[in-house]
């Protein structure tokens, strides 16, 4: 079992710019944070409904404290970028992630870095994106999912009953522009239900002005249809490294386990002692974890003979 790699750098200097760029006809909002010298560099993608400035940003400093360039921004539909609002678009989100690669590729370019020391980090729905952008974009030349969502049609009918699967898809699709709240307390309809999903987003743990307690019911279509772990037989020539918590009950470690077994070639993964899907979001010790094994794969990884 691939225990982790110490990062092999310190604490970095980062000039941190906010950054426009566009995705097709829309507008998109990041955050970049630049390394001194010549480092590695990320795309970060994160949780369903999620913006720059909660999970994938604190990734995102923590990370370039050590030594990693990274981009963190509001996918379209989300956050402070255009698009429909509140609609999880896959094959939109995965455009949003090629434009960022153009534009940290752009940013990086010259002594700063090479372009082969590219990669992406998602966590939560961002590790299914970034395993499918890795699958995707040969400029991505190592891939992490953290408590990541390997979303798998397949795997979801045979869990739910193939007739049951086929309901839901048929009832998010009646219902398909109607808005349901992303977290509710006390048992109440949501995108996300659960106590868990509220501790986060309904408490001041995500506080931030951009983020909206609202999301399409189609959003959810796409969520039960979007596939990930389909991905896998497509990166046995790019690195992948798999954090996930040995307990998950939103994002399922079959399916971790499952990305890491069909994924051919150099790979790794770490299961971490959490509670909680969202203890890997913002709490300690396993924050550090996370950030401590992604660091250290991606130093090694993402380096120029």
């Amino acid at each position: 079992m691939f225990r982790g790699e110490p990062s092999l750098a310190g604490v970095s200097e980062f000039q941190i710019d906010r950054v426009t760029f566009r995705s097709g006809d829309v507008d998109l909002v990041g955050v970049l944070r630049l390394v001194d010298g010549p480092a590695p560099a990320v795309v970060l993608t994160g949780p369903f409904t999620g913006v720059k400035d909660q999970v994938v940003g604190l990734y995102a400093e923590r990370l370039a404290a050590a030594g990693i360039s990274t981009l963190a921004f509001d996918h379209r539909g989300f956050g402070e970028s255009g698009g429909r609002r509140g609609h999880e678009d896959s094959g939109g989100k995965l455009a949003d992630l090629r434009a960022a690669v153009d534009l940290l590729a752009e940013r990086i370019s010259g002594e700063r870095a090479p372009a082969d020391r590219l990669g992406v980090v998602g966590i939560c729905l961002g590790g299914g994106y970034a395993v499918r952008a890795a699958a995707q974009d040969p400029r991505l030349r190592a891939a992490v999912g953290i408590a990541g969502a390997y979303n798998s049609p397949a795997w979801f009918a045979r869990q739910m009953g193939v007739d049951t699967y086929r309901s839901a898809l048929r009832s998010f699709l009646d219902r398909y522009d109607e808005f349901v709240p992303a977290v509710a307390p006390n048992g109440g309809e949501a995108a996300m239900a659960g106590d868990e999903p509220y501790a986060y987003y309904g408490t001041a743990r995500s506080a931030s002005p951009h983020w909206t307690n609202a999301v399409t019911r189609g959003s959810l279509h796409s969520l039960m249809t979007f596939d990930a772990l389909g991905a896998a037989p497509l990166l046995a020539g790019t690195p992948l490294l798999i954090v996930h918590g040995k307990v998950d009950a939103y994002c399922s470690p079959d399916l971790a386990a499952a990305m890491h077994a069909e994924t051919a070639g150099d790979k790794g993964i770490v299961w971490l002692d959490a509670n909680e899907h969202i203890d890997l979001y913002d709490r300690e010790p396993w924050v550090t974890e996370a950030v401590d094994a992604t660091a250290g794969f991606l130093h090694k990884r993402l380096i120029t003979p």
